[in-house]
């Protein structure tokens, strides 16, 4: 099993980059599917440390993207796959040696309960890597890192990759208590500097991530903030960048049935480089969004709702109203296909078909950070939601 936390992080970060590369160089598909065998796994504190061997996965995998795995034997199997944040990807260098990646799975429910008891030698249907990875900055800027309970497990290949391109980084690691933080006793290995908070006081600051976050926004003077870990503390997170001036790239929480962008399950509103709202997959778009790009007027309670201004969203119909002989009709508008027409643009827009990235980061001058190439669209995390709530593409809560 390969941490990402052992002498050789740097060499293997950059390796699965250049393996990445050169992989797609070759026009190799972005995504596979490989019957993927458990090597090795462990408790850690509130999580199952699982490293499975998955051939021609690593290579292509990017910090923040994840990857959707069956659950369940012959008999008990789920319709549903359940989707983890890749905690680390390692692809073989030498002949006779095996690609790896490690996961890190809370067993909120059956499905992850089944998963977490699997041993080694079992065999699990993978698909992967899924989803639009972080985007690294051009320059040399301070990031700050925030993960809230097992979301921190998508942040440890982040923070190599952005050392590498020699960025100051700082992590902040959140969780209800001691036990369902992922990754303190290794987050100095990572980050040029370190802090925890639990809701309880266990370990760490008693707090949030948030009540901690804007002195160390301000200390380290970062122009990127980094996230990954429940909507609620997202939500935070994007609030507090903003008012530091910093721009946010969160990995988001939703729950993804399929990861490949078929179900439209984990559709969120999020505001184009046009100033126009559309619902965009989570799994395909996403998982990561620049965080003043999402919408979160309609976001919260564990739900989402699809704004009244968004891109096609439905024309409410006039409410029914009694009229004589006790005959309820509706009153509705007098051009009955009105109701249910879905706009095809705006005047000042472009066509859909050509329509920036809903989520594009902007203009450089705007982030200083890289956005994916649209040739990484070969993707489909949660991340996860974490302590005291669940997974994103780290899968969902919905480890169900």
């Amino acid at each position: 099993m390969t941490d990402p936390g052992t002498s050789t992080s740097t060499s293997t970060s950059t390796s699965t980059s250049t393996s990445s590369d050169a992989a797609r160089e070759r026009g190799e598909s972005g995504v596979r599917q490989v019957e993927a065998r458990v090597v090795a796994t462990r408790r850690e504190g509130a999580y199952q440390y699982m490293t499975f061997a998955a051939p021609g996965v690593p290579a292509l995998a990017r910090p923040g993207q994840f990857v959707a795995l069956t659950v369940g034997g012959e008999t008990s199997s789920l319709l549903l796959r359940r989707s983890f944040s890749i905690h680390a990807a390692s692809p073989a260098s030498e002949e006779g040696e095996e690609d790896i990646l490690d996961l890190v799975i809370a067993p909120h429910a059956p499905g992850t309960q089944w998963l977490t008891t699997r041993e080694i030698g079992d065999v699990v249907d993978l698909v992967g890597p899924l989803g639009r990875p972080f985007p690294i900055p051009r320059e040399r800027v301070a990031c700050v890192l925030v993960g809230g309970g097992y979301g921190s497990a998508a942040l440890f290949t982040l923070a190599m990759a952005l050392r590498d391109r020699g960025c100051h980084v700082e992590l902040v690691l959140g969780a209800a208590t001691e036990d369902k933080l992922f990754g303190a006793y290794k987050a100095d290995r990572y980050a040029d500097a370190v802090t925890i908070t639990t809701d309880d006081g266990s370990a760490g600051t008693k707090g949030w991530v948030s009540d901690v976050l804007p002195e160390v926004i301000s200390r380290s003077q970062a122009s990127v903030v980094y996230a990954c870990g429940p909507m609620a503390m997202l939500e935070s997170v994007a609030r507090v960048a903003a008012e530091a001036g910093a721009v946010s790239q969160l990995a988001v929480e939703e729950a993804m049935a399929c990861g490949v962008g078929v179900c439209m399950t984990c559709v969120l509103p999020v505001v184009g480089n046009d100033g126009v709202t559309r619902m965009v997959r989570s799994c395909v778009e996403g998982p990561v969004f620049r965080g003043d790009r999402l919408r979160w007027d309609a976001i919260g309670g564990g739900r989402c709702v699809v704004p009244d201004d968004a891109l096609g969203a439905p024309t409410p119909a006039v409410p029914s109203t009694p009229v004589d002989g006790g005959v309820e009709l509706d009153r509705r508008a007098e051009d009955h296909d009105d109701l249910v027409s879905v706009p095809t643009g705006l005047p000042d827009g472009p066509p859909e078909s050509v329509v920036p990235d809903p989520h594009a980061a902007g203009t450089p001058a705007e982030t200083a950070v890289d956005e994916p190439a649209a040739d990484d669209g070969d993707r489909a995390p949660d991340a996860p939601r974490s302590a005291g709530a669940t997974q994103t593409a780290t899968s969902t809560e919905d480890q169900r």
